[in-house]
């Protein structure tokens, strides 16, 4: 537990914008699902504003993990919590890389859409983002941690990085509790 030193203190910047590391698997495909509802109701609606909020949060959550992220605070403070679900920690860098992809593909289409007016292509996008976190919510699939297992065997991201999740392929990267 966080105490009020801690986030007062010199350290408190640098643990706002740490992610965390393990990641609770659980929590992390509850945000997936609340990606999904935020892209499927920016699709049904015909609402490509809701996309800087779903930019935002993607952004935040490279940024600090769930810290500056408000559906990442109602995943990790309200609704995880809630549930009889043991935790499940998974290793934060990929985790984090995959943030960071969906950040990129999330402004991407915000900046078709709003700035453009390109709203086909900016929804194609918007399709392959439901895809991935719908993959991530229901089937615990992260394809932006595969990517990242990808790029370390490829010598792209030192195997320093995250040891553990060189072997992400065979599904026992999980953290030793």
């Amino acid at each position: 537990m966080t105490t009020s030193v801690e986030r007062t203190g010199p350290g408190w910047v640098k643990h706002l914008f740490s992610f965390p590391d393990p990641v609770n698997e659980v929590s992390a495909r509850l945000v997936a699902a609340g990606v999904v509802l935020m892209t499927v109701a920016t699709l049904a609606f015909d609402q490509p504003w809701i996309l800087v909020a779903v930019a935002y949060g993607f952004f935040a959550r490279v940024l600090t993990g769930p810290s500056l992220s408000p559906l990442g605070q109602l995943v990790t403070r309200a609704v995880t919590p809630r549930l009889r679900i043991a935790e499940r920690p998974v290793p934060g860098p990929p985790k984090r890389f995959a943030q960071g992809m969906g950040f990129v593909m999330s402004t991407t289409a915000a900046v078709l859409a709003l700035g453009f007016g390109l709203r086909t292509p900016a929804y194609v996008i918007v399709g392959l983002i439901v895809v991935a976190a719908t993959l991530e919510s229901g089937f615990g699939l992260c394809i932006g941690c595969k990517v990242f297992a990808v790029l370390i065997r490829l010598g792209v991201v030192p195997e320093e990085v995250c040891a553990r999740c060189a072997n992400i392929w065979d599904g026992r990267s999980t953290v030793p509790g």
